[in-house]
């Protein structure tokens, strides 16, 4: 048996950042994400988010991979949120997402950072807190040629 612990945060966007991700269909969204991600043995720890983007904290497993994982909750969800007209327009997630390794020791502040994103929105948008991401990981170093 292996026996591995490594969470990765994963946050993407919906199309062109449309609000889509209303108050009324959020957590039915993220519901259905957790269930479906379980039929794929992909453990989430903790989900939330706001009306244009996602966060997932998610413990990885065995043979799982960063892009195989995001792959399947993208795929799965956008075509449940649409065979079910969730929206009232034809839904998409933008094809870009960000994954971030996360420590032990950072878990929780993590959890707590996903857990408080409506709160942590009516300072900040998602475009602040997109570049935000850019800078704090290092990926503006793709962006400078």
């Amino acid at each position: 048996m292996s026996f591995i612990n490594v969470y990765v945060h994963y946050v993407w966007a919906t199309h062109n950042r449309n609000p889509y991700l209303t108050n009324e269909i959020r957590q039915d969204v993220f519901n259905h994400i957790r269930e479906n991600a379980k039929t794929k043995s992909i453990y989430i720890d903790f989900i939330n988010g706001y009306l244009e983007h996602v966060h997932c904290l998610i413990s990885m497993g065995s043979g799982q991979t960063i892009d195989k994982i995001v792959m399947l909750l993208k795929g799965e969800s956008s075509y449940w949120i649409n065979k079910n007209k969730i929206c009232s327009s034809k839904f998409e997630w933008q094809e870009e997402y960000f994954a971030v390794s996360v420590s032990e020791s950072m878990v929780n502040r993590v959890r707590d950072y996903i857990k408080n994103q409506e709160e942590h929105h009516r300072k900040s948008s998602f475009e602040e807190e997109y570049n935000e991401f850019i800078r704090k990981y290092g990926f503006d170093a793709f962006f400078s040629g």
